[in-house]
């Protein structure tokens, strides 16, 4: 029908959790959903959609997601499938993997970064086909 929008109830991914400016977790955080932070987390993030770190936001451990936004400071490694966009504010202090990356003028990372389709939300394997490699 014509001005009408069904919901579709199978996926629930469009669901955002968000993490206010002033809260500290200190643990792990896993999600299906969108995430949203603009505090501090101590402790590795997982999301199978999209992560947004505000301009506030402090991560100390490691991000994975299937994009991200970051707008923030993260001190750990960060893993994503699609797009990694750090904008002008954003500090990345370790190694990346991303199937693509944009970089804003100001923003910066310290580390390695490994880009290309085959990254996945799968465990790394990359240790083994190192080794294999140089047998």
């Amino acid at each position: 029908m014509l001005g009408k929008k069904e919901k579709s109830t199978a996926n629930n991914s469009s669901e955002i959790n968000v993490i206010g400016e002033g809260t500290k977790i200190i643990g792990d955080l896993s999600s299906d959903g969108d995430l949203r932070i603009d505090g501090e987390i101590e402790g590795n993030i997982s999301t199978l959609s999209k992560c947004v770190l505000g301009t506030s936001a402090v991560i100390r451990g490691s991000i994975e997601a299937k994009s991200c936004d970051i707008s923030g400071r993260v001190e750990g490694d960060v893993k994503v499938a699609d797009l990694l966009l750090i904008k002008a504010s954003g500090v990345v202090n370790g190694d990346i993997r991303t199937a693509k990356i944009v970089v804003e003028n100001g923003g910066e990372f310290n580390g390695a970064c490994t880009m290309g389709s085959s990254v996945s939300m799968q465990k790394d394997n990359s240790q083994g086909d190192v080794r294999a490699a140089t047998a």
